[in-house]
């Protein structure tokens, strides 16, 4: 049997991390090149910042490439893939992490808002998600590499489970993402193609600052760890779900969120 520290390992391996150019899906990039990946890093609006994320993992003697394209849009994820093995070579992992907000209170929600919204957090997954299953079967195996055809991780939220006012296209997307997740799990675990998700809790991103900074107290109240936690809290996750470590964990969300699915504002008054 090999090392755990060896199994941990993804050398030799390609992976895309979709909306890679910060946040979560810029450490989980850093994550799995440290572990050995090469990593395709996708980005739609910010082309210095992917290109940041390549040259760091470039300079820690990693391999990577940026990759552009809007998730929501078919052709264009067909084309991110194309990209993606032309330089790297057929994908072992694929992370489908690219996501938005647009947060109103429901009267005053434009459709066109909780379309935006769906149309890349969920609509996005379905797509980048079809076209990873395809690639990994037209892969196939590769004995040496990993013991899985392929893996592909969402990233979802702690809102998957826990209801959130004032921003219902959000928590509808990471919903859906959770029942996508888990069907298309069931569907090719026979293959050998691992599905499984990471559900984030409060995490210090881009997409949040301004509701952490005006709301930090009222979060970690929220939190029964005490802590916001840090991109590279889920990266590090991501890149031990995708490993042989994880060889058999299929169909799952791993809240990485402190505690905060617990429930806390029950403790001591159920």
């Amino acid at each position: 049997m090999a090392p755990t520290s060896d199994i941990a390992r993804l050398d030799g391996q390609a992976a895309l991390v979709t909306g890679a150019s910060s946040g979560i899906g810029r450490a989980s990039a850093l994550a799995l090149a440290e572990a050995g990946a090469a990593v395709a890093v996708n980005y739609f609006g910010s082309p210095d910042a992917a290109e940041e994320v390549v040259a760091e993992i470039d300079k820690a003697g990693g391999r990577a490439v940026a990759v552009k394209a809007d998730v929501s849009k078919e052709d264009e994820v067909r084309q991110m893939f194309a990209a993606a093995e032309e330089a790297l070579g057929p994908l072992d992992v694929v992370m489908s992490n690219a996501g938005i907000q647009k947060d109103a209170a429901v009267a005053d929600m434009s459709l066109d808002d909780w379309n935006a919204v769906i149309g890349v957090n969920l609509t996005g997954g379905f797509l980048v998600g079809r076209e990873a299953i395809r690639r990994f079967r037209a892969k196939g195996r590769r004995p040496g590499t990993s013991r899985a055809l392929g893996k592909l991780v969402y990233d979802s939220s702690v809102h998957q489970l826990i209801p959130w006012a004032f921003h219902v296209n959000y928590a509808a997307s990471k919903g859906g993402i959770h029942l996508l997740m888990r069907s298309l799990a069931q569907e090719v675990a026979e293959e050998g193609i691992r599905v499984n998700a990471v559900a984030p809790g409060a995490i210090a991103t881009a997409i949040n600052a301004d509701e952490r900074e005006a709301h930090a107290d009222d979060i970690r109240k929220l939190i029964p760890y005490g802590r916001i936690g840090d991109p590279i809290d889920v990266g590090r996750v991501v890149a031990w779900l995708v490993s042989d470590a994880a060889d058999y964990v299929v169909g799952q969300t791993i809240f990485a969120d402190g505690g905060m699915s617990l429930y806390p504002g029950f403790r001591g008054n159920g």
